[in-house]
């Protein structure tokens, strides 16, 4: 048996301690002994309910302590005093303390002050806590009282109650007595009377049978009635309406307590802070991130309540007046979405002061948050109005017609959807502007070209810049080194005017290389380079036709040369379509301008405000009020009839609807339709500009006659066609000397353009000035390399242009161009790159150098308008041959799978390739697509999953502890990507993956979705299988560290697949062998699991996306979440059915997206042994496998 009780010295010490210090009552007093024979002086000191004494007040430790709950202090006698010591006596005044506890002695104290004796009495008394108990006490009694009552009081009522019931019973008994009786006295009174006959009491009974009968019937008929009501589509439809009715209430009661927890929890305490002295944040960057959110909150609280009452006066639901009121004031919630991400922005910025970090970790840690951020509550008001409107579409669909509701739900819905709209353009308006806004914060230096609205982004990526010597030659060396691929690695960043060149520093920084800003306008692309044996000796295999080259001509600077070399042949042909797309674009436009503006005195941007086609809502397209990067509005919806016409609208061509259309048009129209239009445009190039226009253009009575549909004069207007024309060389054309026209199109600075009517139309002009040139004569003149300089002064000629210059001499100064003329050596070392641009035979259709001249005049109206056709006819060329090179180099996979398609397309191009009028470098252009249609596989030295697969089934498997943790994760990233790289692009449209033949209309989708499922359960078999606890932890912590290594290789999919696995039920109920985890792998298992959760739409996994470079496998099921909510809410067409190219253009953005990754490849080495392991499916457990497993490990603790 226990005799004593062991306390804690230290925690009794310090509390001592703290007594001294803080006690409510300290002194000196006598206590007396255990024997009751002498009377010791101690220094005392009262702490809350503990007494403590010392030997003296310098003491550090106590030497005793009374715990004082519960005791009774009170004065009490001085004891009888010995003759001797009575004086002494008299001087003392006494108090005990009475101990509740059982063997507790009194204690007996003394001082020699009456008011020092009442003081410590009255606190000792008080710290005894002797009144709570009497008061608890006390209660205790009422309580046990109260019960009394209530069990008395229960008997009571339930003897009444049961008196009610003898009652009742009673009754029932009298009522029958009573009904016996009077029916006894009615039997007496009839028999008193007249003896009635026999008949009457025949028809009393016959009556009563029918009356029994009517009401059975009309009973029967009512049930029928309603039961056939409660059946009918009505009912079911009021019932579905109620239940939606209710179900918004529910949605607007949780909306307005989030709006009240983000203003409560968030915007008033930051309002605090950003008002004290030391403010985390400033109350305009407050202002910036919560917008107008507190109007928000008021204006849906208002509503919430208005709601409620409906629901109070049920049945009778009005809701319509209730939209109406809160439809005015919707306009509030532009702002906020118009302004959302760039409050995002801000509250990142914020988030880099650490104290308000702290304070805004802080407030997300309350309890009302529930673990969400404030980026969560923010985000909650952009989907309000869209719930509104489905809320909308769900009442109408189940409000019948003659509803008295129906009209004014109807125009709520509308005047809603008519908001998201505005809306939903607003957001799109400024999409391109935020990105290129988070592009310059990027960069470390800045970039302002990036502040032109007008810039759009097209795609960026990883690119390899090759180093150049001062003499413009590569620089010796392997290229496809290692060392090289890590100097050398570039981010670059396509826009429609301009390339940007970064290096990536520390913190995900960017910093711009020398040269690093490149004009688009300046620029030549050769894709396939002229290399010499040395060079290919230096450069190796490794970028063998993987590297192109820009050669840039500025104004104002001295030229060079950028080679980048692509990771695949499939990445390279995507940055130079992209690429030549853009200075296509700029060039073709500014051709056309000059061309225009010069003879006829009206500008494309005229031509353009003249159509109101391009900007007027009509039956078969309408507008968004976003405009593109040609600065004309975008089509939300459209026939397909005028989506081919804006594809080949020879004004503009935006990159973004090109590659909505390419992306798109098998939804809507066919290929070979595609082919049909381009074909057309080609053969009657006249057709692709409307009449307005032309109408502006060609403003001459001479001309009239061809705005109406009558065949034109001029033998250019429709195209011939011929065998080629024969090839000559001549003293110009000699390697050694080359002759280039060097006039510039004033794109930008406005100069004057070039009159192309001397070209074509005048004997005099410049095809009779160069017809030494051989047979081709205005043939091979590229208008597209001529470049006005009115301030380059002429060179001298040399012998071989000697007559070429005399003939230039000759014309009438009336009639001719002021053209200066240079000559060009291959030894120039400043224009060896501009030489090899122009032999190379693979560069864009349309990449000239600039044109400029002065004003020429003194053509007849008719010249200048054949010259107007002229343009007219090469932009059509380079329209049509530019499309067709976009098609062919980034959906070779239709010309893959439909052989007439690629027939077709030949056959087109080999009989542009014999058009005597072609400039050569069309012709070029057309070879190159019949190259690039008819060459076998391109050969990118990339391994294929065939490949992967093949190689892995003849090799032995190997256990999961032969293989290192970096080994299993790159191997598993060169699996996922090669599993993810495969997918067509044809499989996201139409949710293919959510149908029933899902298996057969997206099968790679289904691949991929079967690869993830399977490395998921090879993790959690490869975890159970292992018996021993200290096995399965091992096997937990290597596949963390697998997780985090493919976290560093941008395998965001394995990521997934690792951290899903260890949350399935059969691990993650393994309590024991989760304590012997470490706390390190427990904290990466966290980090890993924030970066791909789903909260917020995948927010932090998208985060990672837009940093990373690639090579990179994101998580496909995001993509899919996302065009999955696209193709719900949106339909492909309209009910006038017509084309919704909006939807199209969102799901193009996502696509580009994805096939952005799927282009960059890992240069990862395959090693068949560990893919064996991970393609092995032998050992793989099932679901029921698994959990029976996991039982046997660990079995359920018995509850």
């Amino acid at each position: 048996m226990q005799k004593g009780m062991r306390l804690n010295d230290g925690h009794v010490t310090y509390l001592g301690l703290l007594a001294k210090k803080d006690g409510a009552r300290k002194g000196y007093l006598s206590k007396r002994s255990s024997d009751n024979t002498k009377w010791h002086t101690k220094w005392f000191a009262l702490l809350q309910n503990m007494l403590f004494y010392f030997e003296t007040d310098s003491s550090s430790r106590p030497s005793g302590l009374y715990l004082l709950e519960g005791c009774v202090c009170d004065r009490a006698p001085s004891p009888k005093p010995s003759l001797s010591a009575k004086d002494s006596l008299e001087k003392q005044h006494y108090f005990t303390v009475n101990f509740n506890h059982e063997n507790q002695k009194t204690l007996e104290l003394r001082t020699e002050d009456a008011k020092d004796c009442d003081e410590w009495v009255a606190a000792i008394a008080h710290a005894s806590y002797r009144t709570l108990a009497t008061e608890h006490e006390a209660l205790m009694q009422k309580y046990l009282h109260l019960l009394q009552i209530v069990e008395t009081e229960k008997t009571v009522a339930k003897q009444l109650r049961q008196q009610i019931e003898d009652g009742e019973i009673e009754i029932e008994r009298l009522k029958a007595e009573i009904a016996s009786l009077l029916k006894d006295h009615e039997r007496i009174q009839s028999v008193q009377s007249s003896a009635p006959s026999d008949d009457d009491s025949d028809i009393k009974k016959i009556k009563k049978v029918q009356s029994f009968l009517r009401g059975w019937l009309c009973r029967r008929k009512w049930k029928t009635i309603i039961q056939d009501y409660i059946r009918s589509p009505h009912a079911d439809s009021m019932r579905k309406r109620n239940q939606v009715v209710f179900s918004m209430l529910e949605a607007e009661a949780e909306y307005v307590q989030q709006l009240h927890i983000l203003v409560n929890n968030f915007l008033r305490p930051l309002r605090m802070a950003a008002s004290s002295k030391k403010p985390p944040i400033t109350h305009d960057d407050v202002s910036s991130i919560f917008l107008n959110s507190e109007t928000i909150m008021f204006l849906h609280q208002i509503f919430y309540q208005g709601l409620k009452a409906r629901i109070s006066s049920w049945p009778t639901l009005v809701l319509a007046d209730l939209f109406d009121i809160l439809l005015p004031m919707l306009n509030i919630y532009q702002e906020f979405v118009r302004n959302h991400q760039y409050s995002l922005q801000i509250l990142a910025h914020c988030k880099q002061n650490r104290d308000f970090d702290k304070l805004l970790k802080h407030y997300e840690a309350k309890p009302d948050c529930e673990e969400r951020t404030l980026e969560t509550f923010l985000t909650y008001p952009m989907f309000q109005i869209p719930r509104y409107i489905l809320t909308l579409h769900e009442l109408l669909a189940h409000t019948p017609h003659e509803h008295v509701e129906r009209n004014s739900l109807d125009y709520a819905k509308s005047k809603l959807e008519e908001l998201s709209r505005i809306m939903h353009d607003e957001v799109s308006e400024t999409e391109n502007i935020r990105k290129n806004l988070a592009i310059e914060r990027m960069i470390i230096e800045g970039c302002e070209i990036l502040l032109d609205t007008s810039q759009t982004f097209v795609r960026q990526g990883s690119l390899i810049q090759v180093p150049m010597s001062e003499k413009g030659k590569i620089t010796r060396g392997r290229l496809g080194s290692l060392s090289l691929r890590k100097e050398g690695e570039r981010q670059c960043f396509l826009f429609s005017k301009h390339l940007i060149i970064c290096t990536r520093g520390s913190g995900g920084k960017l910093h711009l290389t020398k040269n690093g800003v490149i004009s688009l306008i300046d620029c030549t692309l050769i894709e396939e380079q002229e290399s010499t044996d040395e060079d290919v000796k230096a450069s190796g295999q490794d970028i063998d036709h993987l590297d192109f080259k820009i050669v840039v001509e500025p104004k104002d600077a001295s030229s060079f040369t950028v080679i980048l070399v692509a990771s695949s042949r499939q990445e390279k042909a995507a940055w130079t379509s992209d690429i030549s797309q853009c200075v296509d674009n700029i060039r073709c436009n500014g051709l056309m301008m000059n061309a225009f503006e010069e003879n006829s005195k009206v500008t494309v941007p005229q031509m353009i405000k003249s159509d109101a086609s391009l900007y007027c809502d009509d039956v078969d397209i309408r507008f968004s009020k976003t405009m593109n990067s040609c600065k004309v509005l975008q089509i939300r919806y459209a026939s397909v009839e005028r989506l081919l016409e804006r594809l080949t609208d020879l004004r503009f061509l935006s990159i973004d609807f090109l590659n909505t259309f390419l992306h798109s048009y098998r939804v809507f129209t066919t290929a070979l339709v595609v082919l049909d239009k381009l074909i057309t445009i080609y053969k009657k190039p006249i057709s692709a500009i409307p009449a307005r226009s032309l109408e502006l253009l060609f403003a001459s009575s001479q001309n009239t006659k061809l705005l109406y549909g009558e065949p034109p004069k001029s033998p250019r207007a429709n195209r011939k066609f011929s065998s080629p024309p024969p090839l000559s060389i001549t003293k110009s054309s000699s390697p050694s000397r080359r002759r280039k026209l060097s006039l510039n199109i004033p794109i930008i600075t406005g100069g004057k353009a070039l009159d192309l009517a001397a070209l074509s139309c005048s004997s005099n002009g410049y095809a009779s000035m160069y017809s030494s040139m051989g047979p081709f004569s205005k043939t091979t003149l590229d208008i597209n390399k001529l470049y006005v300089s009115s301030s380059y002064p002429n060179k001298i000629p040399d012998e071989g242009e000697a007559a070429a210059e005399k003939q230039e001499e000759m014309l009438p100064s009336k009639q001719s161009s002021d053209v200066s003329v240079r000559e060009e050596s291959d030894t120039d070392p400043n224009q060896s790159d501009e030489a090899e641009a122009e032999t190379s035979p693979t560069k864009s259709p349309t990449t000239p150098m600039s044109i400029k001249c002065k004003n020429s005049s003194g053509f007849p109206t008719d010249q200048r308008n054949g010259d107007k056709e002229f343009v007219i006819r090469r932009a059509a060329t380079n329209r049509v041959l530019n499309v067709l090179r976009h098609w062919v180099s980034k959906h070779s996979q239709d010309f893959e799978t439909n052989e007439e398609l690629k027939f077709r397309v030949i056959s087109f191009l080999e009989e542009v390739i014999h058009d005597p009028e072609l400039l050569t470098q069309e012709r070029k252009a057309a070879a190159n697509i019949i190259r690039t249609l008819t060459q076998e596989d391109p050969g990118d030295n990339q391994t294929t999953l065939e490949e992967v697969v093949q190689m892995a089934e003849g090799v032995k498997a190997e256990p999961f502890e032969s293989h290192s943790a970096l080994e299993i994760a790159e191997q598993l990233t060169l699996l996922d990507h090669l599993v993810f790289k495969k997918i067509p692009y044809e499989e996201f449209f139409g949710q293919g993956w959510m149908k029933l033949e899902k298996n057969e209309r997206t099968p790679y989708i289904m691949k991929n979705t079967k690869h993830f499922n399977d490395v998921s359960n090879l993790i959690a078999s490869e975890i159970l299988r292992n018996e021993e606890l200290t096995a399965r932890v091992s096997a937990i912590e290597k596949w963390v560290a697998v997780a985090d290594i493919c976290r560093c290789l941008h395998n965001y999919n394995a990521v997934l697949e690792i951290t899903s696995s260890l949350n399935r039920s059969a691990i993650f109920r393994l309590k024991k062998t989760w304590l012997k985890v470490s706390k390190q792998t427990k904290a990466l298992i966290d980090k890993l699991q924030k970066l791909v959760s789903s909260e917020g739409r995948f927010k932090n996994l998208r985060e990672a996306l837009k940093n990373c470079d690639p090579p990179c496998v994101p998580y496909l099921g995001m993509y899919l979440t996302d065009l999955a909510f696209i193709e719900e809410g949106t339909p492909n067409y309209t009910e006038d059915g017509l084309v919704n190219f909006s939807k199209m253009r969102m799901i193009s953005h996502i696509i580009r997206e994805i096939r952005q990754f799927q282009q960059t490849s890992y240069k990862i080495e395959h090693q068949p042994k560990v893919t064996q392991y991970l393609l092995d499916q032998s050992g793989v457990m099932d679901e029921e496998a698994l959990y029976g497993a996991s039982l046997r490990m660990e079995p359920k603790l018995p509850s």
